[in-house]
Formats: C-alpha cells, structure tokens, sequence
C-alpha cells in the first residue's frame, strides 16, 4: 500500500469516526454530510469519493460497529459457566471503546429508512445466531432464549445510555456481573 492509499484510508476512518459522533450526537435526519466534512477538514464531495450518500455513510458506520461486535463475541474464551457474562463484558468494552458505534447499531432499529431497517434486522439476526451458537457450543440449556435475554440485556443497556437513566441496568455497574 502506498502512502497515498494510507493517508487515504486514514482519511475514510477519520470519516467513519466524525460521522459515528455526529450521529450519535445528532440521529440518522439532523446529519450532514456537509457537517462530517467540517469535522474532518475535508470538503463534502471528498466524503462522496467514499460514500455515495449519506445513508451509505451511516450504514458504513454500522457495518463497522457491526463487525467490531462480530469479532468480539466470535473470539471470547470462557468456561461454559462464564461465557454469557464474558461476552457481555466484551460488550462492555466496546461500549466503552466505540461508545457511539455501539449506541447506533443498537438503537439502529428506530431508523426507519429502508435499507437501514434491513441491514439492522439482518445484523441483530447475525448476532443472535452467533450467541445462540457459542451458547450451543459450550452446553448451555436453552441456548435460544438465553441469546434473546443477551440481546435483550444489551438494548437495555444502549437505551439506559442513550437515555441516561442508569437505574434502567442496575447490574451494569456490577463489574462481577455486566450483562
């Protein structure tokens, strides 16, 4: 790779980073593009050279977020015993590490637009099937409806963030026993 194509990728993620902010910050209607582009120093047709529109950008948001919980719950080790609250503290972390990627994808749902509901229901599919899976895989009973608690732990949780309104997850703060 060159040094061009570095400062060029580099460039992209600078992107994906100022829009992940700005629509956390601001939803999936009150973001420009024209704002990313201010954040980034960059001119707007420069976010187009990436992303050809704005829902383009946030799915790519998404898609990032999407793929950070992938290989977080994918690589988590654990005894049978510990494995739900081993990846929910592999939430956690990316909670605190990509706070904003991690509020859009969660709440991602109540964006209506098409395309944005259907890479939504698609992902949370993804991530269930994953769960369920690794539940499977270590013998926990009920492997089905122990995924749809996690999942449902972790909406929780994005919506006591989003919300501020920690009381909504009182084992949150837990760190024996995130999620």
């Amino acid at each position: 790779m060159s040094p061009k194509d570095d400062a060029s990728l580099s460039r992209k993620e600078q992107i994906l980073d100022a829009a992940a902010s700005l629509f956390a910050e601001s939803g999936y209607y009150k973001t420009t593009t024209a704002e990313v582009a201010r954040i980034v120093g960059v001119t707007q047709p420069y976010v187009f050279h990436f992303f050809k529109s704005k829902e383009s950008l946030y799915l790519s948001v998404l898609e990032r977020a999407s793929n950070r919980i992938h290989n977080a719950f994918g690589t988590v080790q654990a005894p049978p015993e510990q494995l739900m609250e081993t990846i929910g503290r592999a939430f956690a972390e990316l909670l605190i590490e990509h706070r904003n990627e991690m509020l859009l994808v969660m709440m991602a749902y109540a964006t209506p637009e098409p395309a944005v509901r259907e890479y939504t229901r698609n992902e949370f599919d993804k991530v269930y099937e994953r769960v369920k899976s690794r539940f499977e895989q270590a013998g926990l009973p009920n492997a089905g409806d122990l995924a749809s608690t996690f999942i449902g732990h972790g909406l929780a949780i994005a919506m006591s963030e989003v919300l501020s309104l920690p009381k909504l997850c009182p084992w949150r703060d837990n760190h024996d026993h995130v999620l």
